[in-house]
This record gives structure tokens, C-alpha cells and sequence, in this order.
């Protein structure tokens, strides 16, 4: 098996995957749902406001530092369920996964914030629509640096059997500078379109590409699979669905364009 098929068989059988689609799709939704150009927003405030919930709800559906819940059997179950689902709206609720406290902890690393499961860390890489396959680690933080140079476990049966003259570039420089972090970290990359508001949202192990070459190792999507039951509140005014819809995501549209000239301030990492 894989890394790409174990890694992501794991975290999906643990529910870890539902948690990061929850979290990207609560947070572009309430994005999108609050800008508004006549208030001053841009493509700049679309951008931090989204990485900034995506965060929030991180910490929210996996129980993390102050939407943290006790698991003492004398603790009340539901004490700390307003302060979870404050400023949530219905959709959220119904839809929140409910995972084991636990499950998912915060391991930062540095400055990038980012969470832990099992021995495996992600942290969250903010993209331009459409450029993810290429995302330009060499450009990024020292930190996500630190990442991309980790050394892959499943290398090349030759060193360069394959490679186009830019991979090359980046074997020679993975080779001379790969290490290794406290704990193996992957990356969640996300976008959001700023014309159309259509998201992507990738799990996966970077690649250094410092010849400008493709940015991962592997990765995979995620946003393929449509909202399920969530598991906390049933005493919302609509009644739950038995099971997971059929039916894909509606496209998100923004109430007015963002000028295309501002689009690629949206974009920038956080």
C-alpha cells in the first residue's frame, strides 16, 4: 500500500477527513456570506477572513484549546456545547461531525499553526485558484520549507528516472537538504475562487520544487464528498437526512465580482 492510500484510508476510517471538509466548508460559507464590497471588503479581506475561520473551525470540530470538551464521566456532556456552536449556523450544526475529544490535538509548529493525529501533523497552506499542483514552496515560510524538504519515504526506484529537467532541479536539492521534524507534517492547501466562490481542498505530503517544478509528492482532494449528518444538535427547526446527500455541493456565488486586479491578493499565505 501506499503512503498516499494509507495516510488517507486512516484519516478518513477516523473521521479526520469530515472534520477538514467541515471546517473549509463552514468557514468559506460564512466568508462569502459577510462580504460585502459597499462595507470596504476586497479579495485581501476575503482571503485572511477565510484562513482565519478555516482555523477557528479546525479547532471547534476537532475540540481543541478553548472549545475543548471534558471527558470526565462527571462531566455535563453538553456544558460546553453553546460556546461550540456560537455564531454557527443551522446548516453548520446539523453537519458538524461529532468526533471523540482527543482524537485531534493541536501540535503548532513554529508560528504555522497545526494539528496532530496519531503521530502525524498537518498544517494549512493558503493558494491561488488553480495553482495548487504548483504551489511555490520555495516562496513560502521557512517553516513550510521545512516541510516540502522532508524526506519522502517512497522514493524513485533511480534517482532521476523520469524526471523532466525541473523535477531534477528538485532532486538534487531534496537530496542535499531533506530532514527531518518532530513529527512527519503534511499540508492542507486550500482556494476559493474570488469570481465564482468555488473552493478546493487538498491533504497531502509537499514536495520542494525548487525548480519550479510540481509541488507535492502526493496529494488528494477532498471536497468530493457532500455534507453528512453531523451528530450533535437534532433540536434545530429543519429535520436531519437520514443519511449523506446525493446530491453535490450548490456553486457559491459572491454577491458582487471582485475587481479581477485585486484577485491575486486574495490568494497570499497567511
Amino acid at each position: 500500500m501506499s503512503e498516499q492510500q494509507d495516510v488517507i484510508e486512516e484519516l478518513e476510517a477516523a473521521g479526520v477527513l469530515n472534520g477538514l471538509r467541515w471546517a473549509y466548508r463552514s468557514a468559506v460559507a460564512r466568508s462569502l456570506n459577510d462580504y460585502s464590497e459597499g462595507a470596504g471588503h476586497n479579495a485581501a479581506w476575503l482571503g485572511t477572513t477565510r484562513f482565519t475561520l478555516f482555523q477557528n473551525r479546525l479547532d471547534r470540530v476537532f475540540t481543541c484549546e478553548r472549545y475543548s470538551i471534558s471527558t470526565s464521566s462527571e462531566a455535563d456532556p453538553n456544558a460546553a456545547l453553546d460556546q461550540l456552536f456560537e455564531e454557527l449556523t443551522k446548516q453548520d450544526i446539523r453537519t458538524m461531525p461529532r468526533l471523540d475529544p482527543g482524537l485531534v490535538h493541536r501540535a503548532d509548529l513554529n508560528t504555522s499553526p497545526g494539528w496532530a493525529h496519531t503521530g502525524r501533523r498537518f498544517l494549512l497552506a493558503a493558494c491561488k485558484p488553480g495553482k495548487i499542483d504548483r504551489l511555490p514552496w520555495p516562496q513560502r515560510s521557512p517553516t513550510k520549507q521545512s516541510v516540502a524538504r522532508q524526506r519522502n519515504p517512497e522514493p524513485a526506484p533511480t534517482l532521476f528516472d523520469g524526471f523532466d529537467d525541473e523535477e531534477e532541479i528538485d532532486g538534487l536539492v531534496a537530496l542535499n537538504t531533506a530532514e527531518e521534524l518532530d513529527l512527519p507534517t503534511f499540508v492542507v492547501a486550500h482556494t476559493l475562487d474570488p469570481l465564482t466562490g468555488v473552493p478546493e481542498l487538498v491533504y497531502g505530503r509537499p514536495r520542494l520544487n525548487a525548480g519550479g517544478g510540481k509541488g507535492w509528492h502526493w496529494y488528494e482532494h477532498l471536497l468530493g464528498v457532500p455534507p453528512i449528518e453531523g451528530g450533535y444538535r437534532t433540536d434545530v427547526d429543519a429535520p436531519l437526512p437520514s443519511g449523506p446527500s446525493p446530491v453535490a455541493d450548490a456553486a457559491v456565488y459572491l454577491r458582487q465580482p471582485v475587481e479581477e486586479r485585486r484577485g491575486d491578493r486574495a490568494s497570499g499565505e497567511q
